[in-house]
Order: C-alpha cells, then sequence, then structure tokens
C-alpha cells in the first residue's frame, strides 16, 4: 500500500503500471489468486462506466450535446461564471442522476469550451467531478453509495428492526455541501488547479496557428455585426487578421468594422479552435473547397505537412486538387515565420507547410500510400445524424437512468440495449466502438478493485479502521464523529468507496450498540464519508474518469481535493452533531 500511495504521489510509473506492480507482488506471495484479479474486469460499475463513455463519445460526435450546451453557456464569457453555471446544473442534476453519466456527457463539452475560451481543460475538469460528486451526496439515489449504504442498513442484523434512510435524509449536510462546495470551486479552483496542455485529445497535437478564409453568406447570422458583437466574441480563440472585401483588403480591422455578406474573413487559430468553427454548422459562413464536403454524413479534421519530395511543390491549392484525389479540401495553411496573404485557394505550396483538410470518409483510404505529406493528426471527426437519431438517444440515456433509479432495469443492462438500438439505427458502428474504449482507464478501475480485495483478506483494512476509531472513542462524542469520518474517508481514497462502506458499516453499528447512541448520524456519516472523495483519482469513478483527460497528477487531487474535504468533514459532523444529539 505505501509503494501505490508513493509511486501515484510523486509519479514514479502511470497508474495503471503502478496497480499492475501491486497487484502482481501479491500474486506472487499468494494474496490474491488469478481469479480475484480478473473479477475486476467483469464488474458491473466497469463495464457501465465504459459504455456510458462510449455513448457519450457518440453523442460527442453528433454535436447535438454542444448545440444544447451552446445554448444553455451562452452567455459565460469568463472562467468563473462558467465555473459557476457548470458546477450549479451538474451539482443540482446529480441529486437525481446517476453522476457518471453526467459527467461523461460533459467531458466533450468542457473540453471544447475551454478550447475555444484558450482556458487548458485542467482547470475545469475536476471542477466537473466534483460538482457531480457534491450533487450525488444530496439524496440517497444520487449515487450508489448511498443505495449500498442503505442496503446494508436492510439486511443488517446488529440493530434488529432499523428502519432504511428515506429519500432526502442525506440532505440536511448535503445542500449546505453543494452551496459550499460551489463557492469554493468558483473562487479557488483557478488558483488551484495546474494549467496544463490539452490532454483531452491526440498529444501530438501541436498548437500551430493556422489561417483560415470564410465566406460570409447571405442570411448570416454575422451580417451586420460590428467587431465588438457578442456573436463575433464567440469566436473565441480566433484572431480576425484580414477582412476581403471586392478588392479592397482591410488589415486595419477596429472594434466598428461591420461584416456584410459576400466579405472574405481570414481567422487565425489553433488547430482545434479551426476545426470547431468548420463544424458549426449555424454560424453562416462557407468555406471554399469545402462546399458538398459539409453535408456529408461522416467528415473529418486532419492535419498534414508537405513532404520535401512532394509533386505538390510549387503548385496552388486550387491546382493540387485535393478534392478529386484525397476527398478533402484545404481549409487553413501554416508557415513558419511567413504570412500568407490573399486567398488561401491561390497560395502556392511549400515542403514543411502544414494544412488542415476537410476531409470525407474516403481520405484516409485515398491518401494511405501517399507521398506528398504526412498525416500528423485527426484533430476532429464530426458525425452527422439525423435530429431525430440525437433525440432517440439522448431519451434513451436519460430512460436508462431512470429505469435504474427506480430498480426496474439495471443500468449495465439498458445501456447495453441502447448500444445495440445506435448501432442498429447507424448512429455509430462496431469500429467507432472500438476506437472510442479507454482500455488504460479499465485497467485502473479493475486492478484498483482487486486491491481493495486483498486489503480485506489481510485484514489490513479492517486492524487500520479499528485503530483509528479507538484513537478517537476517548475524545467524546465530537471526536468519535471525526474520526469514524477520518478512517471513512481515508478508506474510500486509497482503496474504493464501496470497500470502505463495507469496512467501516459494521464497526459503526456496533459502536452505537455498545455505546447507546443513535445509529442514524454514524450511518450517515459513513456515506458522506465514502462517497465525498476528492483527495485521490482513484477514490471515486468521475475522478478517475478526468485524470487522464485532464492531464492531472496524483498530487493535484491532494491540493484542490484536501480543504474540500475538510470543509465536508467540519459540515458534515457540526450538523449531524445538533441533529441528531
Amino acid at each position: 500500500m505505501l509503494f501505490i500511495v508513493l509511486s501515484l504521489y510523486f509519479e514514479w510509473t502511470g497508474p495503471s503500471f503502478t496497480f499492475l506492480i501491486a497487484v502482481s507482488v501479491l500474486a506472487v506471495f499468494g494474496i490474491l489468486t488469478p481469479k480475484e484479479i480478473m473479477s475486476g474486469f467483469a464488474n458491473e460499475q466497469l463495464a457501465v462506466i465504459l459504455l456510458l463513455l462510449l455513448i457519450g463519445d457518440v453523442i460527442r460526435q453528433s454535436s447535438t450535446i454542444e448545440r444544447f450546451f451552446d445554448w444553455f453557456f451562452r452567455s459565460s464569457k469568463t472562467y468563473h461564471s462558467f465555473v459557476f453555471r457548470m458546477t450549479l446544473v451538474v451539482s443540482v442534476m446529480s441529486a437525481f442522476f446517476n453522476n457518471t453519466p453526467l459527467v461523461a456527457i460533459m467531458m466533450p463539452y468542457v473540453d471544447s469550451w475551454s478550447r475555444r475560451n484558450r482556458i487548458s481543460p485542467s482547470k475545469l475538469l475536476i471542477p466537473l467531478s466534483y460538482a457531480a460528486i457534491l450533487g450525488g451526496c444530496a439524496t440517497l439515489i444520487g449515487t450508489s453509495t448511498n443505495l449500498i449504504v442503505n442496503g446494508l442498513l436492510s439486511e443488517q442484523d446488529i440493530l434488529p428492526g432499523l428502519a432504511p434512510l428515506e429519500m432526502f435524509d442525506f440532505s440536511i449536510v448535503g445542500i449546505p455541501m453543494i452551496l459550499i462546495g460551489i463557492l469554493y470551486l468558483v473562487f479557488f479552483s483557478d488558483k488551484l488547479l495546474p494549467d496544463k496542455k490539452d490532454a483531452m485529445g491526440d498529444f501530438q497535437k501541436s498548437n500551430r496557428d493556422y489561417l483560415l478564409q470564410a465566406v460570409v453568406d447571405e442570411g448570416s447570422p454575422l451580417v451586420g455585426k460590428r467587431m465588438n458583437d457578442d456573436k463575433l466574441k464567440n469566436l473565441r480563440g480566433l484572431y480576425m487578421v484580414e477582412i476581403v472585401r471586392g478588392e479592397k483588403h482591410i488589415s486595419a480591422i477596429s472594434p466598428e468594422t461591420q461584416v456584410l455578406t459576400g466579405d472574405i474573413l481570414t481567422f487565425a487559430g489553433d488547430t482545434s479552435t479551426v476545426a470547431d468553427l468548420i463544424t458549426q454548422s449555424n454560424s453562416g459562413l462557407r468555406f471554399p473547397g469545402a462546399e458538398g464536403l459539409v453535408s456529408r454524413k461522416v467528415t473529418q479534421v486532419v492535419e498534414i505537412v508537405i513532404s520535401h519530395n512532394s509533386t505538390l511543390i510549387g503548385k496552388t491549392v486550387l491546382e493540387a486538387n485535393f478534392r478529386v484525389k484525397y476527398d478533402a479540401a484545404v481549409i487553413a495553411v501554416h508557415r513558419n515565420g511567413e504570412r500568407i496573404s490573399g486567398q488561401i485557394t491561390y497560395e502556392k505550396l511549400k515542403a514543411g507547410d502544414a494544412l488542415l483538410l476537410y476531409g470525407g470518409q474516403n481520405f484516409i483510404r485515398l491518401s494511405k500510400n501517399s507521398q506528398d505529406f504526412f498525416l500528423i493528426t485527426s484533430v476532429l471527426e464530426n458525425r452527422k445524424v439525423a435530429p431525430y437519431k440525437s433525440a432517440l438517444v439522448i431519451i434513451g440515456l436519460i430512460a436508462s437512468i431512470l429505469l435504474s433509479v427506480f430498480r426496474i432495469v439495471p443500468l449495465f443492462t439498458s445501456l447495453l440495449f441502447l448500444l445495440v438500438f445506435m448501432n442498429v439505427l447507424g448512429i455509430c458502428s462496431p469500429k467507432d466502438i472500438y476506437k472510442s474504449l479507454d482500455l488504460n482507464l479499465a485497467m485502473i478501475i479493475a486492478l484498483a478493485l482487486a486491491l481493495g480485495v486483498a486489503m480485506t483478506k489481510t485484514g489490513v483494512a479492517k486492524i487500520i479502521a479499528q485503530s483509528i476509531i479507538t484513537m478517537f472513542m476517548p475524545m467524546g462524542v465530537l471526536g468519535l464523529l471525526v474520526g469514524i469520518y477520518l478512517v471513512t474517508s481515508l478508506m474510500a481514497n486509497l482503496i474504493t468507496n464501496k470497500a470502505a462502506v463495507a469496512l467501516v458499516f459494521p464497526i459503526v453499528l456496533t459502536i452505537s450498540r455498545d455505546l447507546h447512541i443513535p445509529p442514524e448520524p454514524l450511518v450517515l456519516l459513513v456515506a458522506f464519508a465514502s462517497a465525498a472523495n476528492f483527495m485521490t483519482p482513484i477514490g471515486y469513478q468521475t475522478n478517475l474518469m478526468v485524470y487522464g483527460p485532464g492531464g492531472y497528477s496524483f498530487k493535484d487531487y491532494t491540493k484542490i481535493g484536501f480543504p474540500l474535504t475538510f470543509l465536508y468533514l467540519i459540515v458534515t459532523v457540526v450538523v449531524l452533531y445538533f441533529v441528531y444529539f
């Protein structure tokens, strides 16, 4: 256990390899059997998380959810404004819906918003996870941990006749902590979280600034707008370099400059922001050369570099004829140290030029053996889905969650059916499912479960729990409450919340019986301490989900999570003490 904590904290090896080393050592000494190690991969919660991520990725590619969030977060122009709205909405929804799918759906949008506004996703993804945890703790159905505690309460025989918990028994602590947690994240997350590069996509993506030209069509929402108008301010992450109006080139663009129909706008931006603009269906902009491709069912934005022996060198973009040869159109050009003026279509290509291509589904096949350029990375894939199909997927996801909440159909079963349904509708294919699988995340969760089994088998977890509780008992009821919270939180952050509940639950009921104190506050204390996991990425599944995409280290969670955990401890102990004692 000491090796795991030190390795994760000091980043000696990656989390999955750290767990693999620990589990291998335990297997060599006979503490874990092969069956126990592999059982984690058959865990239903692991399968549910992977299914939710797959469905979330398909929804992301359809752009449906982004259009909804664009509308909802339209007036969020600053970091603090967006964090406030995001944490408020996610925490409230998490109180009544499973928080894992909410995070899975929100992650791509948060990443997209952060890139458009030139804010690192690492500043937003932990607040997203924490908001889901805060909301989930507020009701009985908000998190599976609360449901497990209630299930144990119904089946226990230490205190016969003990009534199960009600829906809003958790709200006396959960609601105040939602408010406190939101304020904490709004005012302190920017200071405590690292500013890391975008790790959500391919780590090979560059920050090259591209020049992109777009024609303002008649009826575009940008027509008549000035540079300081909100419509143009929403194109954050892009810089207006020049406006070509007939024979006139306007490079000194003032805030009062108006956009007119037929203007050719030249933007500068990095790969991600340019790709986002191209795929916006409501911009009213037309990209020369890409006509016809935009309406394709499956499109992608890819980044290439012209090779030194390319036959394209000296040819204009128009003469290169990417459309016929490769089912793609050149939409943006980057050339180190040299400003490109005029229309990109008539720009002569040079060795080393980086190009952004808007390609159809045949691009990869047609360009596979080309010696004219090298494919650097796929920046963005966009899958056009009929609105009614997107609506069916979202309705199906909500229905799956509700069926699970009311215990009609297990979440795994309903999600599996939804995934099959999406394949039947043609929204995704088996190939898409394979590409979207996060095998690294699956290994981390499965091996973490195996480590929890090892701690239970060896008795280490129980010894630690009993020792800490015994140490705090002489300090009275308040000290006992603090001790129970600390031991449960420690176990939950180091192993899993479910394992922590299973270990501590019988102990607190025994303490209640022996000391003749109400069992309800002790049971609620265990639920809050095990579910409110903020200090490690392995303590709760939503923390794990944002771990890799945010590019976080183990210590990032400790830095921002410790103060929030301390606040949660104080509020929980004080509220439960005054309500029940």
